[in-house]
């Protein structure tokens, strides 16, 4: 078993080494060529001074080739000087004689060091013993002018060493002859260590290129197939972002049409509950007042205490009366399903303002609006339940109802002149009163908006889209108010409500009320 683990453990190892590397590819490879790169520009700086180095001695040895064969030159000239002085004893040849010789010195002591610096051993003895038979010969030279001279001759210029013996000139000029071939094989010999290292220089140059070129291509290749699959990984991801967003509208639009569908629901449930709290209830409360009624007046001369307490009970039937009352106008408000939606925010308006002093401030069309049933029941639960925040938490002594309508959409904007919504409350979940108003918005597809006014106070707006919007004409009969109208089974189609919908009310003009 352990012998097992073990190769798994290196063949994952393995396998990590190799995906890194897959992955360090390029990385790897531009350092291989960086570091071969700078190699190969220290390996060519090197040889390019090396092959600088033999010039320079290749052609310094030939310029000493060429010095000692004007040395050579200049001997032969003073042994032709000393000749003519002999046959014509005319100074001149001896003034030239010397002349001669101070050069031949001067080229002595260039040779001289030039020897002491690059030659070896052998090459500085043999320059030594020529230069010392150079003297000894322009020594011999000038013993022989002095000698053949009638009269005495200043040959300073020449040395002050005279020697006795004489030089063989022979041998001077094969030792010259010697050193010559031997500074000639020095610079061939620098010159084919040039050339050689030339070639190898070359060598290396076209070796660099060519693996940097390769390098390069597979640098490239590697780059081109990460490009790739960098781009095949960002089609899949933008694919799978697009499914994304196509199931993400998709739950948008089911959870849409599911509240929709609950808010729709709800409305018919409170429709039906309002129906049997005003049918059951409503008769059961008014039978009950009845005989109470009628049993306070049977009972009031005969037993006062308890006819008392009989008005007592009519005044608290009474109270239940107006609570049932109260309780249907907020489920299903009947001013709404019979009046419309103009009446239906008027009436909200008039009662909210009565109830917490506000000042009331009204912009409603002066006749009813065409709008589908649905609609006037979201706007009107908007413009409900703002006034209920505003009558919790604003502190405002205005309220402002505007309603509006074209170009396909009708718009309500509601505004107050109180300490104004927080920012922090906007983004906040558990405001279930702006969450409930913004996703009955949004299932009609519409807008809302709530920020604070530019002064102070809370501004809420409403835009819904309507197939069509316009104004129904006056019918001329007025229905009961008292009675509630259940749901609409004959709603024209794309949302027009049907044209048998009584909505008579009478109106008064826009403006403000206190």
């Amino acid at each position: 078993m352990s012998g097992d683990t073990r190769a798994g453990a290196d063949a994952r190892l393995a396998t990590r080494l190799a995906n890194w590397m897959h992955q360090r590819s390029w990385a790897i490879a531009m350092t291989v060529a960086i570091v071969i790169t700078c190699g190969g520009l220290v390996i060519l700086e090197t040889a390019r001074q090396r092959i600088a180095s033999e010039y320079e001695a290749a052609l310094e040895a030939r310029g000493v080739s060429m010095q000692l064969g004007e040395l050579d030159g200049h001997l032969a000239r003073l042994q032709a000087h000393e000749s003519r002085f002999l046959l014509t004893k005319d100074d001149a040849d001896a003034h030239g004689f010397c002349a001669r010789a101070a050069q031949i010195h001067r080229g002595i002591r260039s040779l001289d060091a030039y020897f002491r610096r690059a030659a070896d051993n052998a090459e500085l003895a043999s320059f030594t013993q020529i230069a010392a038979l150079i003297e000894a010969r322009i020594a011999s030279g000038a013993q022989a002018l002095q000698q053949a001279s009638p009269h005495p001759l200043d040959l300073g210029a020449c040395g002050s060493a005279m020697q006795k013996s004489g030089v063989d000139a022979s041998l001077v000029t094969s030792t010259l002859a010697l050193l010559r071939d031997n500074e000639e094989r020095r610079a061939q010999r620098a010159l084919d260590a040039s050339r050689a290292d030339q070639r190898v220089s070359t060598l290396v140059a076209a070796g660099l290129s060519a693996l940097n070129i390769v390098l390069f291509i597979l640098l490239f290749r590697n780059l081109g197939i990460q490009l790739d699959s960098q781009a095949r990984v960002q089609k899949q991801l933008i694919t799978q972002q697009e499914e994304l967003d196509r199931l993400v509208n998709e739950r948008t639009r089911q959870l849409e049409a599911l509240g929709w569908h609950l808010q729709a629901v709800s409305e018919n449930e409170k429709t039906q509950l309002a129906r049997e709290l005003h049918d059951e209830l409503g008769a059961i409360l008014t039978a009950s007042k009845m005989d109470v009624a009628w049993a306070r007046r049977k009972l009031q001369e005969a037993e006062p205490v308890v006819a008392e307490k009989l008005t007592r009970a009519l005044a608290t039937l009474d109270q239940g009366i107006a609570l049932k009352r109260r309780i249907i106008e907020d489920m299903r408000p009947t001013v709404l399903a019979n009046f419309g939606l103009v009446t239906a925010l008027r009436t909200l308006g008039d009662e909210a303002a009565q109830r917490n002093g506000w000042a009331l401030d009204l912009h409603l069309p002066d006749d009813e609006l065409h709008l589908d049933e649905q609609v006037e029941i979201a706007l009107f639960r908007v413009a409900q339940e703002s006034l209920t925040n505003a009558a919790k938490y604003a502190r405002a002594t205005q309220i402002m109802i505007a309603l509006s309508a074209g170009h396909g959409e009708v718009t309500l904007h509601i505004a107050d002149n109180g300490i104004g919504i927080m920012p922090g409350d906007l983004t906040r979940t558990h405001t279930h009163g702006l969450m409930g108003m913004r996703q009955r918005v949004a299932a009609r597809g519409g807008r809302f908006d709530v920020r604070r006014g530019e002064l102070h106070g809370t501004e809420i707006r409403v835009v819904l889209p309507v197939p069509t919007v316009g104004l129904i004409e006056e019918p001329g009969n007025e229905p009961d108010p008292s009675e509630p109208r259940g749901e609409s089974t004959d709603a024209a189609p794309d949302g027009i409500v049907a044209p048998e919908r009584d909505r008579s009310v009478g109106r008064t003009p826009v403006g403000r009320v206190s």
